[in-house]
């Protein structure tokens, strides 16, 4: 659930980091302008190499060792610096040319996974007739059909904007009723101009779902007037007193460190409350617009996170009852929650938008990527449909297997290291297995991805056509809101992960104690069937045993972990920082300490799980590249985070990702690891191999 204030604006820029972005799915359009992703491929270097003793799948091999030797750089010492000996080479093949302030192993990954959706999308079979797949595809086209987008222009949305009422610029009587317009923005075209309601947890209560009520409010461009047919000469000013009433909008918003201060970050309320606090809306109506057909009552459950927020708009709405400013600022909601849908001068709009308000440097879709945004605006509406689609392609059976068998040795090796800290006791020790014993561990894909029938059925009264792109949208926004109604009928769903099955980001929900690895990362460089296990747990092994890590979140914060030594702990956790501030890079030791913590204690724990899984299995042979399985493992760990990373940016903004720049999430992790030191020879006191080495876990 989203506790910061956010624009109208904000919501569409934001959409595509999905937790990224936090709890469950909001229901407005917030992905359909999504900043293009990264436009480059790997280039994949054919080179000769040959097997070693035993047998290789050498096509495998000679890609994976591409990569690898490709990005490494064999003229550092590893022991000087093992991120550039692992990434010396990656970073200037990969970022040379680019626009973008950081690219790294993910994102080549990522753009890898999209180009598989695209091809499929772009298929000739459509996939049986009236399928939830052939839709996705008639929607993915007309999305391309940019010639009869452009020529259709602004009409569609001229047309659209008359059935609730236009700009109304001289005639105020002629003004749809104010609560009427409002009801069928929520419930016809999911558009919240003033509140936004979604469907998620309760944080009282993790097994009912309730509305959540969060504040919006907007700024747009004098632009969308004349895009529309506004007169520009003459004609009363719409938009001043409109921005001027925005401005007071935002001033009645409670800011998020002041609600945290008085405790009222939540307030449990009914609709019949909150139509006493907040009269100028008519609740119990509008929310039955959302939720339709499912009756609502005055006694309906809801979780405000700015009540007081809400008394100030109630009013404010109230003294401007008369003005058609209410009216005008609706409609800029509207279409700011509709333009994606629209021609290349609306785009180029919203860029400027970005570069007046936001410092973005954007730029207008160019017809070549023109697939981007339109895979993009087809996994909004259509996620378990390509979720399907790829998943299918990608993540066979044996390899979700293979991946938690894994997982589970790395559980094992976790208990292990348990065993051996010293600063916990040994109640605190078993409530620890515990903990990660009930973890729901959810790898590939939602279960319900691969039901076919129940994707169909979700898109049963959903239509589409090929030559409006426009419409389809608008289509797609009523579907979902048919469907966000049934989530009231349910318990709390683990299905609705944050990230698409496609993506290459694993995360760890403190709320649902759960750990989410999807398909999209179970690929090379990460990961493969054929790859030797050192890679593979090197790799995708680290990633997990870094999740795993962060189930522990309360016991390194200060008092979390009562019952342990906590003067060993705290001398484990200083360490750390001094270490991590230590480095040349302009890091707060105590900001990225979970990250930090899950770093390096996630490589040693994917170590130890990589060790005792040879002791079951037999390791497969290695193409003679000069490096032993173990130094793979630590080879392929550092692959995985090459990239570029602007420095301005890094130096600029120390305090915004919790994480550690990339050369420091390798060199840190593997200078605190005896084993990197004995395999890779460096001496005592050399900078991968410090005298001194910090351990939490």
């Amino acid at each position: 659930m989203r506790t910061v204030p956010e624009t109208c604006d904000q919501e569409l820029r934001t959409g595509a980091k999905k937790e990224r972005c936090l709890q469950g799915k909001s229901l407005l359009l917030c992905t359909l302008i999504v900043s293009t992703l990264l436009g480059f491929t790997l280039l994949i270097t054919y080179i000769v190499m040959t097997c070693g003793l035993g047998s290789c799948d050498a096509k495998l091999g000679l890609t994976l060792l591409t990569r690898l030797l490709n990005s490494r750089n064999d003229t550092v010492d590893p022991c000087e610096d093992f991120y550039k000996y692992a990434c010396g080479s990656w970073e200037g093949k990969h970022s040379s040319g680019t626009t973008e302030e950081s690219l790294n192993v993910f994102d080549v990954l990522l753009e890898e996974n999209q180009l598989i959706l695209k091809r499929l999308l772009e298929s000739p079979q459509f996939g049986i007739k009236g399928s939830a797949k052939e839709k996705a595809i008639q929607f993915y086209r007309s999305c391309m059909d940019t010639q009869r987008i452009e020529s259709q222009g602004s009409q569609p949305l001229k047309d659209l904007l008359n059935q609730v009422g236009g700009w109304n610029i001289t005639d105020v009587g002629k003004a749809k009723d104010f609560n009427e317009t409002l009801q069928t923005l929520m419930g016809r075209y999911s558009t919240f101009p003033f509140f936004r309601v979604h469907v998620g947890p309760s944080p009282f209560d993790l097994k009912a779902n309730v509305i959540q009520v969060l504040r919006v409010y907007l700024s747009y461009l004098k632009k969308l007037g004349g895009l529309l047919g506004v007169p520009q000469d003459g004609s009363p000013d719409l938009f001043s007193p409109t921005l001027f009433f925005i401005s007071k909008l935002q001033r009645v918003v409670t800011p998020l460190q002041e609600r945290k201060q008085r405790g009222m970050l939540f307030f449990h309320t009914t609709i019949r409350e909150l139509q006493e606090k907040a009269p100028a809306i008519d609740w119990l109506s509008c929310l039955q617009a959302v939720f339709h057909p499912m009756p609502m009552n005055l006694s309906q459950p809801i979780v405000v996170h700015d009540m007081d927020y809400l008394r100030g708009m109630s009013q404010l709405i109230e003294e401007w009852q008369k003005e058609r400013v209410l009216h005008i600022y609706m409609i800029v909601c509207l279409v700011g929650n509709l333009f994606p849908a629209l021609d290349s001068r609306f785009q180029d709009a919203r860029v400027e938008l970005s570069k007046i308000l936001y410092g973005k440097k954007g730029s207008s879709m160019i017809p070549a990527e023109r697939w981007r945004k339109c895979l993009t605006d087809t996994s909004f509406f259509f996620e378990p449909v390509l979720g399907q689609m790829i998943v299918k392609q990608i993540f066979p059976q044996q390899t979700k297997k293979l991946a938690e068998q894994m997982f589970s040795e790395i559980q094992e090796a976790l208990y292990g290291q348990l065993d051996q800290l010293e600063w916990m006791d040994e109640q605190t020790r078993q409530e620890a297995k515990v903990l990660v014993s009930k973890l729901q561990v959810e790898i590939g894909y939602p279960a319900h991805i691969l039901q076919t029938a129940k994707v169909n059925l979700e898109y049963q009264n959903l239509e589409i056509n090929e030559d409006t792109f426009f419409l389809n949208v608008v289509a797609c926004l009523e579907v979902l809101r048919e469907n966000s109604y049934l989530k009231l009928l349910q318990h709390r769903s683990q299905d609705n992960w944050r990230v698409s099955p496609w993506a290459v980001h694993s995360y760890y929900s403190i709320r649902h104690h759960m750990v989410v690895f999807p398909a999209g990362m179970f690929r090379s460089p990460f990961f493969h069937m054929d790859f030797p296990s050192a890679v593979n747990f090197g790799a995708i092994g680290v990633f997990m045993a870094h999740e795993l890590l962060h189930t522990f979140y309360d016991y390194v914060q200060p008092g979390g972990c009562p019952t342990c030594n906590r003067s060993a702990l705290q001398k484990s956790i200083d360490c750390l920082v001094e270490h991590y501030e230590s480095y040349s890079f302009k890091v707060n030791g105590t900001f990225t300490l979970l990250e930090n913590t899950a770093d390096v204690g996630g490589l040693t724990v994917a170590y130890q799980a990589y060790k005792n899984w040879l002791k079951k299995h037999k390791e497969k042979d290695l193409p003679k590249i000069g490096l032993s399985h173990d130094q793979l493992f630590y080879l392929s760990f550092a692959h995985a985070m090459c990239g570029h990373q602007d420095p301005e940016k890094l130096q600029s903004s120390p305090n915004i990702d919790p994480h550690s720049p990339l050369p420091l999430r390798v060199c840190g992790p593997v200078s605190n690891s005896q084993d990197f030191a004995k395999h890779f020879h460096c001496s005592s006191g050399s900078p991968m191999n410090p005298v001194n080495k910090c351990h939490i876990w």
